[in-house]
């Protein structure tokens, strides 16, 4: 598809190849092994020696030669979800428990936070629905609300905020987009709030491949 004039996203996207990094090469004037392992030496090396390349493809027409080296996007396999949501507990809590300031608000340390089931059941639920739908929003497909979701899964909060990603590989980095940003950042510091759920859910023929969701809440008081 480069051959054909195709731009290196859009080629990827239309064989449904997701890289992380990637970049692409053309030579021309190579008539045997030799003298392409040459010209790579010589003109590409610092490309090629990339310590994230991973994997490569190659088409060849004439005396032309077109490369493309990537880093595959990867994400966690559906078995280690508990896992994952531990993870992003303990990053949580992390965050938490030095304080930070988000955007232009400070925040000081709060209480650690704990898993809950049901908000785990509508993280996951609400993770599963954008990534079957192909949608990046805290409006679900069937038009519902974060609070709306989070009482469908059972829970009585007297407070809830949620927090959403999308195209993001792993736990450290999730967290770390949501502390970047002001907003996603103050609801991770929230003192107020109890407890959390999180889950993701990845459909590879998705533009973002993968989707995340924290609820944050905390519960009703019993009278």
């Amino acid at each position: 598809m480069l051959a054909r004039g195709e731009t290196l996203d859009r080629a990827q996207l239309r064989v449904g190849y997701r890289a992380a990094r990637s970049l692409w090469i053309e030579i021309s004037g190579a008539t045997d092994d030799a003298s392409v392992e040459r010209m790579l030496s010589q003109r590409f090396c610092r490309q090629i020696a990339q310590p994230w390349v991973r994997e490569i493809g190659d088409y060849q027409r004439g005396d032309e030669l077109w490369l493309v080296l990537a880093q595959p996007f990867i994400t966690p396999p559906a078995r280690d979800a508990r896992a994952v949501s531990r993870l992003v507990l303990a990053l949580t809590n992390e965050a938490r428990a030095r304080g930070r300031s988000c955007g232009s608000h400070r925040f000081p340390p709060a209480p650690p936070l704990s898993l809950a089931p049901a908000l785990m059941l509508a993280a996951r639920a609400h993770s599963q629905d954008m990534a079957a739908h192909d949608l990046f929003s805290h409006a679900g497909s069937d038009g519902s609300s974060p609070a709306e979701r989070v009482t469908r899964a059972g829970y009585r909060w007297r407070m809830m905020g949620e927090n959403i990603a999308s195209g993001v590989g792993t736990a450290r980095q999730v967290v770390a987009g949501w502390l970047a940003s002001p907003h996603h950042c103050a609801n991770i510091m929230t003192a107020g709030f109890r407890q959390m759920g999180v889950a993701f859910a990845v459909n590879p023929a998705s533009a973002e491949v993968i989707y995340w969701t924290e609820d944050f809440a905390t519960p009703r008081r019993r009278h």
